[in-house]
């Protein structure tokens, strides 16, 4: 086999699992829409279940429907028989994987869901088998050509397919959004990208806070000690007022000699800008960027003029946020 029968090979397998996708497309229904709805209201665990190559689609299924705030996990179909079954409850929602509808291993789990009455939801594609006759919700993918004519990977492709948008139009659906995302995948690059300035703030004793009226004698002193580069700078009522970088302190001291004597509310630059503390970490060193600043005041939400901690680049940059 040469090189280019090589390449035309991988080439012939895509195609046929991109057809299989187009007709795949064509089939999503009103079934769809009531297994998702299905899945979003379950108030217990969502079960996925399949043999040999389907049930590796099924255990990815269940990953990324546990990901996305759904909890599921995967049954064996071939242990279901040994006792596995009684894992499933009367509250769970069980998710049949199978193109045939016909594995000899799923008929003992299709009766006991019927028999217990367990929701079922099967995705087949034959409806003549007995996984589409048994199911509460059909979802029927459509049958396909595979690799070479028996290999299953083009029906494989259909099924991982439908299960990934069960996944996210379920996630959808219950409004999960980047932030619920975030607690349950706290490590790993992912969860870096996905925190929010407060997981990183500086926050208390931390916070370079200076009132308008002290002197600069004073403020420099906090500002050596806190070891930020910056002050926070607050008014009588507490309300943040302004901000005093070592930078301006520099600039200042070069055009005036006494800078120890004059206030801090003479140097500071007024209206600063802040960051509500919801925001993504990813959001605060794109505005430092923008402003060419290496620091951010951090506020409530609900109220603005108000810092509630401090976000210095150093701290995004060591999270590896980017």
């Amino acid at each position: 086999m040469n090189n280019k029968k090589i390449l035309l090979t991988a080439k012939n397998v895509i195609n046929l699992q991109l057809k299989a996708l187009q007709k795949l497309k064509k089939n999503i229904n009103k079934s769809f829409i009531d297994a998702v709805i299905k899945i979003s209201k379950c108030q217990s665990k969502v079960i996925l279940c399949g043999v040999g190559k389907s049930g590796l689609i099924a255990s990815k299924v269940a990953s990324t429907l546990s990901s996305v705030g759904t909890p599921s996990f995967t049954l064996s179909a071939s242990d279901s028989s040994h006792g596995d079954l009684g894992s499933i409850s009367k509250k769970d929602i069980l998710i049949l994987i199978s193109n045939s509808g016909q594995t000899s291993e799923l008929k003992n789990v299709i009766q006991y869901a019927n028999r217990n009455k367990i929701f079922l939801i099967g995705i087949v594609s034959k409806k003549d088998s007995i996984l589409y006759k048994a199911s509460d919700i059909k979802i029927l993918i459509p049958q396909v050509k595979e690799s070479e004519g028996i290999i299953p990977t083009s029906s494989t492709t259909t099924q991982l397919a439908i299960g990934d948008a069960l996944a996210i139009a379920a996630m959808k659906y219950k409004k999960f959004g980047k932030l619920d995302f975030k607690k349950i995948h706290p490590a790993g690059n992912l969860g870096a990208q996905l925190k929010t300035v407060e997981d990183i703030m500086l926050t208390g004793k931390n916070i370079p806070f200076v009132e308008e009226t002290l002197k600069m004698k004073e403020a420099i002193k906090i500002l050596s000690k806190k070891k930020l580069g910056v002050l926070i700078v607050q008014n009588k009522k507490k309300k943040t007022s302004g901000i005093i970088t070592d930078g301006q302190i520099r600039r200042f001291s070069q055009k005036k000699n006494n800078i120890h004597s004059v206030k801090v509310r003479d140097i500071m630059t007024k209206n600063p800008i802040g960051i509500e503390k919801s925001a993504l970490a990813a959001k605060a060193l794109s505005l430092m960027n923008e402003k060419k600043i290496t620091s951010l005041y951090v506020f409530d939400n609900k109220n603005r003029f108000k810092a509630i901690g401090i976000v210095h680049i150093h701290n995004i940059l060591q999270f590896n946020i980017t």
